[in-house]
């Protein structure tokens, strides 16, 4: 089946887990290990590159990046394009067109400007950039899953009702897929998924670990993406490795590695 298509489909009905790769080897493993979508990740490719999430990488290179791992797989991948790189709504469909070009089944973009003093889009705007992205990716032909992203209450600019009314009016203008990245509990992300008809991605990651996949379904969630929490957690790893070996002279962190072999296997 092709990708775009099966993309779609999985929305269609009960909830999936889509992990998000930040190289062409994390892109291979999570397939072999049975992933049926796949997703970038911004701050997850940001550090690859030594740079800090949010607003560092530029379009290109998270397209070159976006085209690395579509290729690196079959499996439908979905972009975590940030705001679009730019304001305006022309950029969104811009930056749609060419996810569309690099082989991209879907792409997300937030409402977020990037600033420290304005970080979220008025309304008005906010609503508008997703109808010019939704227009560009019915433009494309084919099955493009565009995912509107409300990020205010992840990053303190709004509260949860504003959330829910960003998320309604996103829906309105035909985004597929809603996200309200770590609303402040499970039945605030209960209450989000009741308020839109659209399938709801909720993110697993910070106080939403402690919760399982059973869990986001009961809520309401049809899709569980992951974020930065896997490449996160291999940081953890060479933090504790890196502060063993050359604060204590201890190897010992490396202890918990997987054979070389078996690594092979999994790419191959």
């Amino acid at each position: 089946m092709n990708r775009h298509q099966h993309f779609q489909d999985l929305h269609q009905s009960g909830c999936f887990i889509m992990p998000n790769p930040w190289d062409i080897g994390s892109a291979k493993l999570m397939a072999f290990k049975g992933a049926v979508a796949l997703a970038t990740t911004s701050a997850g490719h940001a550090f690859t590159l030594g740079k800090p999430d949010m607003g560092h990488v530029s379009r290109d290179e998270a397209l070159l990046h976006a085209a690395e791992i579509v290729a690196a797989t079959k499996l439908p991948v979905n972009g975590d394009l940030e705001n679009g790189y730019g304001d305006a709504p022309e950029t969104v469909a811009e930056t749609i067109y060419l996810a569309g070009e690099v082989g991209l089944s879907g792409a997300s973009i937030e409402d977020t400007t990037m600033q420290a003093d304005a970080p979220s889009y008025p309304f008005e705007l906010a609503v508008e950039r997703v109808a010019a992205g939704v227009k560009a990716a019915r433009d494309l032909g084919r099955p493009f899953m565009f995912t509107a992203r409300a990020d205010g209450v992840l990053i303190g600019a709004y509260d949860m009702d504003e959330a829910i009314r960003r998320a309604q009016a996103f829906a309105a203008v035909g985004a597929d897929v809603i996200y309200v990245p770590i609303p402040p509990d499970m039945a605030d992300l209960a209450r989000l998924c009741a308020s839109v008809d659209k399938p709801v991605n909720g993110l697993a990651a910070g106080p939403y670990l402690h919760h399982s996949q059973a869990d986001f379904a009961a809520a309401g969630v049809r899709r569980i993406s992951l974020g930065s929490s896997i490449a996160r957690a291999s940081h953890r790893v060479m933090d504790d490795a890196l502060s063993a070996m050359l604060n204590e002279g201890s190897f010992a962190p490396l202890q918990h590695s997987i054979s070389g072999s078996k690594i092979d296997k999994m790419l191959s």
